[in-house]
């Protein structure tokens, strides 16, 4: 009695060879942006920097020249009046430029983009929020922009203040998603005819 228990159970516990399982991996692929890296951005920020760094010495200089204002030694808490009109030049530009094309010259040149995260149209309050209050406390501190090297959809602090990304125009990486679904029906075996 004890054999024939031991058989029973132990032939319960062996699968059939034509059984298939309940379940089946189904396995899709979509095409998702490829968000710019590090030095990506930073060689667009250089090249945005030349940019206004020559809208400054062809427009801003020769004004304060002309009105003889100084353009050094600062006067109160380390801002002098030219710090501050090259501070609204560079947030104006950044703002504007994003507002209007989604990108600086130095993102138009290394192709990259920016987007919101729900795939919206830039607004007014995500530019602000973004060019103007996250770079101006990212210029500060300098550190938030390395954020981009640990965060996983590489976003630095004012991306993340405004909820935007940084993306590759024209390059795409592919996603993979592995699903569990329950098997509908049966399998043919090899070589049946229907």
């Amino acid at each position: 009695m004890a054999d024939h228990f031991e058989n029973n159970l132990s032939m319960r516990d062996v699968p059939e060879p034509d059984r298939l399982p309940a379940y089946e991996i189904v396995r899709t692929e979509r095409f998702i942006p490829k968000f710019a890296g590090f030095w990506t951005r930073f060689w667009a920020y250089v090249i945005d920097l030349l940019v206004v760094s020559s809208i400054s010495g062809i427009f801003i200089k020769p004004i304060f020249r002309v009105l003889d204002f100084k353009i050094s030694n600062p006067s109160f808490l380390l801002f002098s009046p030219y710090k501050i009109a090259l501070l609204i030049l560079f947030l104006a530009y950044f703002a504007l430029m994003t507002k209007f094309t989604g990108q600086t010259v130095g993102k138009m040149i290394l192709g990259i983009k920016v987007v919101t995260k729900d795939d919206g149209k830039l607004t007014w309050g995500t530019v602000l929020f973004r060019e103007v209050i996250g770079r101006f406390i990212s210029k500060l501190l300098t550190i938030p922009y390395l954020l981009v090297v640990f965060m996983p959809k590489k976003e630095a602090l004012h991306d993340l203040f405004a909820d935007t990304y940084v993306i590759h125009e024209h390059a795409f990486e592919i996603e993979v998603i592995e699903t569990r679904q329950e098997r509908r029906g049966e399998e043919l075996h090899a070589g049946t005819i229907v």
